[in-house]
Order: structure tokens, then C-alpha cells, then sequence
């Protein structure tokens, strides 16, 4: 029977007449080989996902606990946060007064007034605290302490010891590299997992492919690979925005960071607290931008504020006296969009505002790299930032034990080949890329593992212990050979 005759097709050679011989089948279309970049970057994937997955979950899952702590400060600290009626704000001075004599060690380093609900923050410095104060919280309507607390910045001691966490697992600068490894991979496996996806999922509506996972594919790897890929699409952006954010706050990519923005000018300005025009420090992300001041006279502060207010300074504020013949700072501390980040410098004196630096003045590097720096805290969407970021970090967390899953998925299963997971993709892809790509791409990414020093390590690492494994494989191969002949 001929195979027109089994499709059922009719043609001017299905007449009756002598038996043809049956047509060959035509062979089988080899698999597509990915090319030499393709091929190079799923190698780069896979050990990339392997190996800096474990330090993703960490980050994750202490990023997740820390969206919370709004929450967490208002149940822990309901007391010293708040209050519970208003009316007529205390002058500041009594505010203060009632602080000093609650707390009459350490030097007055700056004073938040309490607005709405909020109590008034005033902050003591002491040598044996370091980088860390004790706030006073007193009630603004009734000039009475409501409490004391340790604190980092105005952070309370829940927000600081899972910041802690995030930052660096409590283990100092040592801590610091898990966080900055993470952040200095998650952009590239964010980036070359959509390259990966886009090459997989052609023809027409490649864009419904990328963003909508297959769920007619059967159990099995193709499902989770589906699933690892489209939430990976849909959490791209957010990745990368932690990613870069994640970085300005790292030990090594950070300095360069800043550095970067020191050269360009534009880095964070300072304010001019001088009274003589020299500026004051601009001090870091969570610096208060002053030097804590043991004399400073309360009634000052009442000038100061009023001044600050009449300059336009509205909502929550943070007053930081300086020297003895310096002008006195205050900047608004409204972190939520549309942000408040004027700052004043105000003479102590008179109330005379002798300088003025508005947050839109500011570079548009360093603009952006403040407001990336909130967004990643929670704080510039309020509640909305909050579960978008816990959203982030679950979704993380489940594209990576997909990722896991498929590994272990691809496991050889055969008696005499079992494995507990899949072996890594071919290697080879470097050796085949064009010259122009290794061009371009050997400085470029010598120029990102300067700049990023815990991508570049690691990746140099990599590259080193491959290359071991090839040749390591490569002998075994050339002793085999005369044994089987």
C-alpha cells in the first residue's frame, strides 16, 4: 500500500498498476541548535541560578519580613509613636525641656515636632551608642515623655534589627557581601532569563507566550518551565528596580556608585549651614546631616520652626542644630510621593533663613537614586509599596524553587545512569561566538565586574572552574579512548 494511498489523497499515480516500492520516510528534522550566544547564555543561567539562588532566598525572605514593619512599629511602639487626641501643640521648648530632664546624659542631636497623631522625636547622642541615639518621645499637646527608645536613624529597634537582617545577617561588613552578590546578579539572571524566554517562545503572538504560562503542557518540565519564565517576565521590572537600588546601598558597588556621582557632579548636594557659606556635610542615605550639639538652647528651636514654616517647610520636619556660630538645618522627612525633601538652613539668632536647597534642585541621578532608595524601604507608595514589594519577594521566591524543580526534573532516571539532579547544559559556546562579540563583550564585562566586584568575582570564578571541569573531562576522554579499541 502506498502512502497516498494511506492518506487517502488522490494523485494521477494512485491508478491501478504494478506495485510501486514504498516511498522511503523522510528523515527526521534535527532538533534546532541554539547558536554559540544562546548556548553560552543558558550555561551562564543555569549555574548563575544554581549557585546564587540560596543567596535570592535569603534576601527575599528578609526583605519580605521587612515590609511589614510600619505595622510591626505601630503595634510594638503604640505608645512612644503616637497619641491619642490632639489639640494645641506645646511650644517646643517646654517639649524639649521635659525630654532633657527624662534624659540629661548625651548631646542634643535634633528634634522631629510631633504632628497630627505623631509624638515629638527628640534624638540624644551618646559616644557609646556609635552610629546609634536615644530618642525621646514626648506628647506635642501635652509636653509629657511617653517613652525612650534606642534607635538607628529613627528607626525603632524592630525596623533596625530587620533592617540588620536584610542588610547583612547581623554579621557586620563581613554580612554585607550576601546582599551585594544578590543584588549584583538578580538584574542578570532577570535579564538573560526574558532573553532566554523571547528565544523559546516564537511566531506571532510571542508577547501572549511571554506573558501567559502554557497550561497545556503536560506535567512535567515544560510546566515548569512555563511557569518559572512567565512570573520571572511579569516580575522583571520590580527585579531590576531592587536590583539597582539594592546596589547604591552596597559595600563595593555602592562606593563606586557614589564615586560615579562624585564625578559626574551629580551626587547629593549639601546644605549650607555655614553662616560664613561653607557647606555642611552631605552625609549618606541615613545620615541627619549635622553633628550633635550638647547646648543648644530650646527656646531656639521654636524660632527656627518658624522660620522653616514660613519658608514653606509644611508637614513632618527634623530640626539638626549645629555648631556655635552655624546656622541650624532643617529638611522635611516626608518620604511619601509626592515627597517633601526641601531643606533651610535658619540662623539660630534672629530666625533668619540664610540658605535654601530644594529637593528639585537636586541632579536627576541623585533624585532618582533617593526616590529608588524609598521605594525600596516601602515608604514612597505607603501600603501600596508594601505589598508590592512582599509581592516581589513571593513571586521571587517561587521562581527560583521552579527553577530548582526543573533541575531536578531533567534528572537522568535510567538504572544505570540515575541522578539526583540534571547535568548542566553543553559548554562550548564561548569558543564559537563571533569575533565581534567577544569584541565588544570582553570589555564591557570587564568594565561591569570593576564597577560590580561581587558580579565580576563570581563570575571569574565560574569561568575558572568550568574551564578546570572541561579539561579535567577532556583527559578522562583521551585516556578512555585506547582502552575501548
Amino acid at each position: 500500500m502506498s502512502l497516498t494511498e494511506v492518506s487517502g489523497a488522490s494523485t494521477p499515480d494512485s491508478t491501478p498498476g504494478p506495485e510501486r516500492p514504498a516511498a522511503e520516510p523522510s528523515p527526521a528534522r534535527a532538533p534546532r541548535r541554539p547558536s554559540p550566544l544562546a548556548a553560552l547564555l543558558v550555561r551562564l543561567h543555569f549555574y548563575a541560578g544554581v549557585l546564587v539562588a540560596p543567596f535570592l532566598v535569603v534576601a527575599a525572605l528578609t526583605g519580605l519580613a521587612y515590609t511589614v514593619t510600619p505595622q510591626l512599629d505601630r503595634i510594638l511602639y503604640a505608645d512612644e509613636l503616637t497619641v491619642a487626641s490632639v489639640g494645641e501643640p506645646r511650644p517646643l521648648a517646654e517639649q524639649i525641656t521635659a525630654a532633657r530632664a527624662f534624659h540629661p546624659e548625651g548631646s542634643l542631636f535634633g528634634v522631629s515636632p510631633g504632628t497630627g497623631e505623631h509624638t515629638t522625636r527628640v534624638v540624644f547622642a551618646l559616644p557609646e551608642l556609635g552610629d546609634k541615639q536615644h530618642t525621646v518621645y514626648v506628647d506635642p499637646y501635652t509636653a509629657e515623655v511617653r517613652g525612650q527608645l534606642t534607635t538607628w536613624f529613627g528607626s525603632t529597634p524592630a525596623t533596625t534589627w530587620l533592617d540588620d537582617l536584610h542588610r547583612h545577617l547581623h554579621l557586620g561588613d563581613l554580612g554585607r557581601h550576601y546582599s551585594e552578590i544578590a543584588a549584583s546578579w538578580l538584574w542578570v539572571l532577570a535579564l538573560g532569563g526574558i532573553a532566554l524566554w523571547w528565544r523559546r517562545r516564537g511566531g506571532r503572538a510571542r508577547v501572549r507566550h511571554l506573558l501567559v504560562p502554557d497550561v497545556s503542557a503536560g506535567k512535567g518540565v515544560r510546566r515548569t518551565r512555563s511557569w518559572h519564565a512567565t512570573t520571572g517576565v511579569w516580575l522583571a521590572v520590580g527585579l531590576l528596580v531592587l536590583s539597582a537600588t539594592g546596589l547604591t546601598w552596597s559595600r563595593f558597588a555602592g562606593g563606586n556608585f557614589a564615586a560615579g556621582l562624585d564625578a559626574m557632579d551629580a551626587g547629593r548636594p549639601a546644605l549650607s549651614t555655614g553662616l560664613s557659606g561653607v557647606p555642611a556635610d552631605s552625609g549618606g542615605a541615613h545620615d541627619h546631616g549635622g553633628a550633635p550639639v550638647g547646648a543648644a538652647d530650646p527656646a531656639a528651636f521654636d524660632r527656627v520652626e518658624a522660620a522653616a514654616r514660613t519658608a514653606g517647610l509644611d508637614g513632618p520636619i527634623e530640626i539638626t542644630p549645629g555648631e556655635p556660630g552655624s546656622a541650624w538645618a532643617v529638611a522635611q522627612t516626608d518620604n511619601t510621593w509626592p515627597v517633601g525633601r526641601d531643606q533651610v538652613a535658619v540662623d539660630p539668632a534672629d530666625g533668619t533663613v540664610t540658605a535654601r536647597l530644594d529637593f528639585a534642585d537636586w541632579p536627576l541621578l541623585a533624585q532618582v537614586s533617593a526616590l529608588g532608595v524609598q521605594a525600596h524601604m516601602g515608604l514612597l507608595f505607603g501600603v501600596v509599596n508594601q505589598v508590592l514589594l512582599a509581592a516581589l519577594a513571593i513571586g521571587l521566591l517561587c521562581v527560583i524553587v521552579w527553577g530548582y524543580r526543573m533541575w531536578w526534573q531533567r534528572r537522568p532516571t535510567r538504572t544505570d545512569r540515575r541522578a539526583y539532579a540534571g547535568a548542566p547544559p553543553a559548554r562550548g559556546g564561548l569558543r564559537g561566538l563571533p569575533p565581534w562579540v567577544l569584541l565588544v563583550g570582553v570589555p564591557v564585562t570587564v568594565a561591569l565586574g570593576w564597577a560590580l566586584p561581587w558580579f565580576g568575582v563570581p563570575l571569574l570564578g565560574f569561568l575558572v572552574v568550568d574551564t578546570a571541569l572541561g579539561l579535567a573531562a577532556r583527559r578522562r576522554g583521551r585516556t578512555a579512548t585506547p582502552a575501548t579499541r
